[in-house]
């Protein structure tokens, strides 16, 4: 049987931001949603500030659409064409690399002359032309497990990617469906899916969310930092994905879930400390 804390390929995003292979954990933060060029600049501004607090490498990450909305009257962002001129004045002022989601085949060469990862959201992970597309620009992808998904289901993920000529694949545990409007996170998932092979990261907020039941997801980000912390426990956690804005109760998308920005440098010490003492 292999061992649970068995080592990875290591993923370059950018230099200083390797992933995987014994490193300690990198983080994934932002806000979910661009909101605006100013707030964006802010919150990447404030971020660098923690990572330099905390000794932490942390990704800008945030959506320039948000595609998958519970409700047509819902917040999708700036957009394309606006939000990756965004996510690159952010890259320039800030040195911080950047990540958003593609949403189908024809955004993923676009983004990728910006993003220095490629996401896919966990509802496309099983599209064929999405992977593939997303594969071939050569970029580091974020593949989330769908909620659908079983974590060893995220070998055929992994052999689209492969076939297309890519393995600098992360694999995000971002819960799975329990019944009717909830997630849960199974801890077996990190192990199980690192051994793929490939670094593991943990969406810590995603995987809080009360899917649908309205006009707006719920969520439990209360419960945020005892699961962040819980996975880090496990030695099989590469990366860690964070939600945060510096005021959740007025985001303009998942405010049952982003983190309030204050809170994350004590959290991010936490993490990195358990994942010392777990390897």
């Amino acid at each position: 049987m292999e061992p649970l804390t068995s080592e990875t390929r290591k993923v370059s995003i950018a230099p200083g931001y390797e992933i995987g292979a014994g490193a300690l954990p990198l983080f994934f933060a932002g806000p979910c949603v661009i909101e605006s060029r100013g707030h964006s600049l802010a919150m990447a501004a404030r971020l660098k500030e923690i990572g330099e607090e905390t000794g932490a490498r942390i990704v800008f990450k945030s959506s320039y659409d948000k595609a998958n909305r519970s409700s047509k009257d819902s917040f999708r962002g700036p957009g394309l064409e606006e939000g990756l001129d965004i996510l690159a004045e952010v890259r320039a002022k800030t040195g911080l690399p950047v990540l958003s989601d593609i949403h189908g085949p024809e955004q993923a060469e676009i983004a990728a002359k910006v993003l220095d990862v490629l996401q896919i959201p966990a509802f496309l992970s099983r599209q064929t032309d999405v992977l593939v597309a997303a594969a071939k620009t050569g970029k580091p992808l974020n593949i989330k497990k769908g909620q659908f998904l079983a974590p060893d289901d995220m070998q055929n993920v992994v052999e689209k990617c492969a076939a297309a000529g890519n393995e600098k694949l992360l694999l995000c545990e971002r819960g799975t469906s329990f019944g009717y409007h909830n997630l849960v996170v199974d801890m077996r998932s990190f192990p199980m899916m690192r051994s793929l092979g490939y670094p593991v990261v943990y969406d810590a907020t995603h995987s809080l969310q009360l899917p649908g039941g309205g006009k707006e997801t719920g969520g439990l980000k209360q419960y945020a930092p005892v699961l962040a912390r819980a996975a880090a426990a496990t030695g099989c956690v590469d990366g860690f994905f964070l939600e945060v804005h510096d005021n959740p109760d007025q985001a303009l998308s998942d405010r049952t879930t982003q983190l309030d920005v204050r809170i994350v440098p004590e959290l991010i010490r936490s993490v990195l400390a358990i994942a010392r003492l777990a390897r």
